[in-house]
């Protein structure tokens, strides 16, 4: 017992004085951290940049919640007033700034498709699925156009901040490089496992171990609470702007991280209460979106990580709004009016726990990919040769299933805002997307980007080998979610598991929540049309004058080409017309250009 009094006096005084200590130990390494911030940003302010991000963020949304819980409620007050004078003017105030916005958005739409009318024609696209979805509403006169038009709003104004802003495109282009860097750790491990020879050359343990690594972190991520942060901010903002209840909202706020499956588990105990719209609202965020952990994969195909986190963050919005086209609420939701509803932590004691067990639960996950990446794969394959058969009988050569749906789809495909050279190809990916699965779908687009990164020919015969830049961003939009035939089954296993009693509920919209997943993928598509800025090629004089030809690129194609035009070759004499006629080695570039491409210039 004396031997135990030191310790015992000890604990009950960090007892009676734990909020001083919990202070102290805080201060302390709050002390700590300003110091090593200080040092990182005195030593080399522009490699501190990230961090001085991140700690920036971290201090407003810790200010924040400070203010709010001491400040909170006396702000509340003093701004009363104010509210129910604004609450008085709002009925008219609305249309005014209604009006404003459209005048604005019709006269930025001008000015901003002056100089590429293409992108038009993904405006159209964009209207007209809407309109498309507003038809096969199941209640037309019930649609919430707060909520449709919030959303779509949400989505563009996300997309102008992305694709068009300056802060925007860098800021998600050193998130996607970041996330590139991220996953290369993955090769730690599965070196360790698998060897580095069967990395590089199979695709199965190059791709699917990034699943496995991908998962882990989620799950370390949940234990700590981050995810169930983000989550509950974004859900916050959907619901406030778009006034849906917070069950669908949060769940459709979880599919930006989460699959299909996943998501409708942060919104288990209220599923059985949950109104027709809702579970539609539910689904269709699932079908919108990818999961964090496929999307690692997709990655590393080398599908633009930008495009592909920009496209599951527009989905979440643009989801909820055609969800509420598709299916409006003409029940009296139990959820309405409230305001939050609960995250369940997870079950796990420790941080290695969690590691451990979202490891363990993507094996299912790594299984039932390749399993299907095997299976439709064959299937495809077989069809093709079936499809084959039946074209031969006719004198029909070389007919496949995608030569099928590029010709079905090819409205569609430039409708979204494809070039109709580009448009079969396009068409393509998406009916492979829609009646097999997108990871199929953007391991084919996959290697038609590479091949135009790599300079080859854009026809090889009559078969395109490569797409253009816009049409490849299009199509990595569309094909962002798992919105598929197959995807059916799962959607209703998972959410059957959750409540068995709902089953008859589940069945009777999930052909609905398909298709407008499906529209919500291209509505996304059409937007990345209608904002995508085609890139500069530069100076190919100046290109040319220090480029090495032993290997082709995309920018030594597009200014082969260019120099091919400027060339002229009359009575025998080859000349140069525009920036490359003052210069001298431009028959030796020719000669070049010609060794790696054909064009009528080379015969001369």
């Amino acid at each position: 017992r004396k031997a135990l009094q030191p310790a015992s006096k000890a604990k009950h005084f960090c007892k009676a004085h734990a909020k001083v200590l919990k202070r102290v130990v805080l201060g302390l390494l709050g002390v700590a951290y300003l110091c090593y911030f200080i040092a990182a940003c005195y030593l080399n302010f522009q490699r501190a940049l990230a961090l001085v991000v991140i700690t920036a963020v971290v201090v407003f949304f810790v200010c924040w919640s400070f203010f709010k819980k001491h400040c909170g409620a006396k702000v509340l007050l003093l701004l009363c007033p104010v509210g129910k004078c604004f609450r008085k003017s709002w009925p008219w105030l609305k249309w005014l700034l209604w009006v404003a916005l459209l005048a604005g958005l019709i006269a930025w739409l001008v000015l901003d498709t002056a100089k590429n009318p293409e992108q038009l024609i993904s405006l159209g696209g964009f209207c007209a699925l809407v309109l498309f979805l507003f038809a096969c509403s199941k209640h037309h006169g019930a649609v919430s156009w707060r909520a449709v038009f919030w959303g779509l709003g949400l989505e563009f104004l996300f997309g102008v901040f992305v694709l068009r802003t300056t802060p925007g495109v860098q800021a998600f282009q050193w998130l996607g490089d970041q996330i590139q860097i991220f996953l290369g750790y993955t090769t730690a491990g599965s070196g360790f496992v698998f060897g580095n020879t069967l990395i590089a050359e199979v695709f199965a343990f190059q791709t699917l171990p990034i699943i496995v690594f991908f998962s882990c972190v989620m799950s370390i991520l949940y234990y700590l609470g981050v995810m169930q942060w983000l989550i509950l901010k974004i859900s916050w903002l959907l619901q406030v702007s778009m006034g849906t209840t917070p069950t669908e909202t949060l769940s459709v706020a979880g599919n930006i991280f989460v699959g299909q499956t996943e998501a409708p588990l942060l919104v288990r105990p209220y599923l059985a209460d949950m109104t027709l719209s809702e579970i539609h609202a539910v689904m269709t965020g699932g079908f919108s979106t990818i999961a964090g952990s496929v999307m690692g994969a997709y990655i590393s195909f080398g599908i633009d990580a930008a495009s592909l986190i920009a496209a599951s963050v527009m989905a979440a919005p643009c989801a909820l709004a055609m969800s509420k086209l598709m299916y409006p609420e003409v029940e009296e939701s139990k959820f309405k009016g409230k305001g939050s509803v609960r995250i369940a932590s997870g079950e796990e004691r420790n941080i290695l726990e969690a590691a451990s067990n979202g490891a363990a639960a993507s094996v299912g996950l790594v299984a039932n990919i390749a399993a299907n990446l095997i299976a439709f794969l064959a299937v495809l394959e077989f069809i093709n040769a079936a499809v084959r058969w039946f074209g031969e009988m006719v004198d029909i050569k070389d007919l496949t299933f995608q030569v099928i749906l590029s010709y079905v789809l090819m409205p569609v495909a430039y409708l979204m805002g494809a070039d109709w050279a580009d448009s079969p190809v396009v068409a393509e990916l998406l009916g492979i997307k829609i009646f097999l699965n997108e990871f199929v779908a953007y391991q084919q687009l996959s290697t038609y980007k590479k091949n135009r990164l790599s300079g080859l020919e854009e026809w090889d015969g009559n078969r395109k080998q490569w797409i253009s830049e816009r049409a490849e961003s299009i199509t990595t939009f569309a094909l962002c979610g798992f919105a598929n035939l197959s995807s059916i089954g799962i959607m209703l296993g998972g959410l059957g598991s959750l409540a068995p009693d709902r089953k008859g509920a589940f069945a009777s919209v999930v052909l609905r929540a398909l298709l407008t997943g499906i529209c919500v993928s291209m509505l996304n598509a059409c937007l990345a049309g209608l904002l995508h800025v085609p890139t500069e090629v530069g100076d190919c004089v100046t290109f040319f004058s220090t480029a090495n030809f032993s290997n082709t690129s995309y920018t030594i194609y597009t200014c082969c080409k260019q120099l091919f035009g400027s060339s002229v070759f009359e009575n025998g004499t080859l000349s140069f017309m525009g920036p490359w006629a003052g210069q001298a080695e431009s028959v030796l570039w020719l000669t070049e250009c010609c060794a790696h491409y054909n064009h009528t210039s080379c015969a001369g």
